[in-house]
């Protein structure tokens, strides 16, 4: 339970979410988040696959399963940027997939020339 709760605190803070915002997203009251992170609350298994979903986390990474998050990435602007386009719509995530097309272009082109 100590491992649990370490790395859902760990993986809350990395994402810059606060307790808050993952207690409306889980759709439970903030103390209930403050319980789970100390370890004095237990998370069932449905709220599990949820704390993972939102925190992009494999769940046996979570459990202490495993010491490495292979299905994360662990770069921090690319956890911002994952967290800031959830909840956009599918075309305006297209629209920033275009832009970082442009831009990965943009430098190569400029590299060549």
């Amino acid at each position: 339970m100590e491992t649990l709760a370490k790395r859902l605190r760990e993986a809350r803070e990395f994402l810059g979410m606060s307790q808050e915002y993952v207690a409306q997203q889980m759709n439970v009251p903030r103390p209930a988040i403050s319980k789970i992170e100390s370890g004095r609350r237990k998370v069932n298994s449905l709220e599990l696959i949820r704390l993972s979903k939102l925190y992009g986390r494999p769940v046996g990474y979570l459990l202490g399963e495993s010491q490495e998050e292979e299905t994360f990435n662990t770069d921090p602007l690319a956890a911002k940027l994952r967290l800031m386009t959830r909840g956009l719509r599918a075309e305006d995530r297209e629209e920033i997939l275009h832009f970082i097309e442009f831009l990965r272009h943009r430098k190569t082109t400029y590299q060549t020339h």
